[in-house]
This record gives structure tokens, C-alpha cells and sequence, in this order.
């Protein structure tokens, strides 16, 4: 099952010429989960070919203008195309009445259902094998992190101990596969633990942004493979970042260090650094956490099974 992360948008406040707001898109064997819906979202989509259509939830952290303003146009671009499920859009309480009074003001022709969800800790959405839960920041208004994260997999089954235990094949390796046991002609009980190794963990994408540096972030976001996690200041500016409630390059470091993640995509940068200035993110967050990554604009990561 193929596991994807695509980086829409780093800016933070203000969209850049090649940097536009925050935003992070989740593909999962073609179902689509977008966190944020900063300004350019839209395009962003479209130069990664990736299709709106797939879309079954967006997640919002909080009611900035940054973090809301692409939503609108996404909602309108949903109806351009033949849609029959409802899209599930979660976030802060006052996402509901935002959505609301864009679609009247606008006029917004919408030809699907459109279910928003007030957003509470802890599992605020599931599907097949994996579930999204959310956990709260701290931030000038209520804001919220997320983390997709899939259910353990089965072990690996090996068919060289099947024939050892003279089970012939076919149907009851496939019920040894699904956990079941399996009495033989000859009475003895097999169970599926002789045959299968033990069950592997999944993956976790996890998804921070404008929040206050405290350490309970790594307990939320423990073992993610990816850790989006907003770098917007440079160390020498943490007293700003502290009064902002927003965190530096080094503090999402620090997260990602003591949360045992496996990488570091930093994003959701102060307009004040030019591009080649953000390598001083980069340098911060490396000397800290050293699998870090300074996310640009459409970056792809993909995310192996684990074995």
C-alpha cells in the first residue's frame, strides 16, 4: 500500500513568489487527506497533477487566515467534477460558521455534502487500517496537530514452515494468514503463530504548526515516520517566536529528537528569510536532529512499509 506525503505549500503569514501558504497533502493508495488549505493550495495541486477529487477529509489546524484562506476556492473546485461522497472537513469551532458564510456571501454552487466536524482530542477520523487523531497546541487561537497513523500489520507468513508442518496448500494457509488456527487429518492443531511472524507496525504521517515549543508534542507525535513540524524562527529570535506563540527551527528539532521520528520536514517559515537565508533553519534544526529536511514547495516523500 503506497503512502505519500506532498509539501503544497512552507510560507508562514504571507505568501512568497514560489512559496505559498501552509499546506500538506497525504495520499494513501489514492485516497487523498489535506492538512491546511493555505493561499495556493489550489495550484499547487494541479502542477503535482494530483486530483481534488480524491479528497476525503481536510484537516484544519486553527482559524488563521494563512491556514483557511485556499479552502474556499478548494470547496468550489470540488464541484466541478462528478462527486458522490461527502467531503469531511474538521477543525476549531468556528470553521463551521466560516464555511457557512463563504458559501452565502459567495454564491458557492456546491453539488456534494460537505460534513464539518468540531475537532476534539483524539481520534477525530478512520477508514481502512489506519485512523487521523488530533492533539492541542498552544497558539494564539484553539489549534490542533494531527497525526495519520495505520494499524499494526499482520506478520510475515512463511510458507517454508507450512510444509514442514505438512499443511498441505491452498485454503488453510490462507486461514493461517487471517490468524486462525487449523486442525489437520491427523489431529494436530496448527495456529497461525507457527507459521506467521509477529505483526509489523504501520506508518505515521504527523502535521504541528503554530504552536509554542512544550515538550507533551512528543508524546503525540511519537515514532512518525515524517514529522511536518513548523521551523518558523532562527534560535537568536526565540524570544519573538515565544511571544508570537510559534516555535524555532531548534525546538522542532528538539520534538523530533525526543519523539523518536524517523524525519524532519521543516515548513511554515517567517516571510522575513529569503531563500537562501532558511539554510539558517536548516543548520539549527540539522545540529539538533540531523535527518532534517528544509521542505520547499511541492516536495513528494514517500513512505516504505516497514518489514
Amino acid at each position: 500500500m503506497n503512502l505519500e506525503a506532498f509539501s503544497l505549500g512552507t510560507s508562514g503569514m504571507m505568501p512568497l513568489p514560489g512559496r505559498f501558504l501552509t499546506s500538506v497533502l497525504v495520499r494513501r493508495d489514492g485516497d487523498l487527506f489535506l492538512f491546511d488549505s493555505g493561499e495556493g493550495t489550489q495550484v499547487s495541486m494541479k502542477m503535482l497533477n494530483l486530483r481534488w477529487k480524491k479528497i476525503s477529509a481536510i484537516f484544519i489546524s486553527h482559524m488563521h487566515a494563512d491556514h483557511v484562506t485556499g479552502l474556499p476556492g478548494m470547496l468550489m473546485l470540488s464541484s466541478q467534477v462528478d462527486r458522490t461522497e461527502p467531503l469531511y472537513i474538521i477543525g476549531p469551532q468556528k470553521l463551521a460558521e466560516y464555511i457557512e458564510s463563504q458559501r452565502r456571501i459567495l454564491d458557492m454552487y456546491i453539488n456534494y455534502e460537505i460534513k464539518v466536524i468540531p475537532v476534539e482530542t483524539g481520534v477525530v477520523f478512520s477508514g481502512d487500517g489506519f485512523s487521523v487523531q488530533a492533539f492541542p497546541l498552544i497558539h494564539t487561537k484553539p489549534c490542533y496537530g494531527y497525526s495519520l497513523v495505520e494499524e499494526r500489520r499482520k506478520g510475515e507468513f512463511f510458507p517454508d514452515k507450512a510444509v514442514e508442518l505438512g499443511i498441505p496448500k491452498g485454503k488453510l494457509w490462507g486461514r493461517l494468514q487471517g490468524g486462525e488456527s487449523i486442525t489437520l487429518d491427523d489431529g494436530r492443531v496448527i495456529t497461525s503463530d507457527m507459521v506467521m511472524g509477529p505483526s509489523r507496525d504501520g506508518r505515521k504521517i504527523s502535521y504541528v504548526t503554530d504552536s509554542l515549543y512544550f515538550e507533551n508534542i512528543a508524546d503525540y507525535v511519537h515514532d512518525s515516520d515524517i514529522l511536518f513540524c513548523e521551523g518558523m524562527f532562527e534560535d537568536a529570535l526565540r524570544d519573538t517566536a515565544r511571544e508570537k506563540k510559534h516555535m524555532t527551527a531548534k525546538e522542532a528539532a528538539m520534538i523530533a529528537r525526543d519523539s523518536y521520528s524517523r524525519k524532519l520536514c521543516l515548513q511554515h517559515y517567517s516571510p522575513r528569510y529569503a531563500d537562501k537565508e532558511l539554510k539558517i533553519l536548516e543548520r539549527e534544526a540539522k545540529a539538533v536532529f540531523p535527518d532534517t529536511v528544509l521542505t520547499r514547495d511541492r516536495m513528494v516523500f514517500n513512505i516504505p512499509l516497514k518489514d
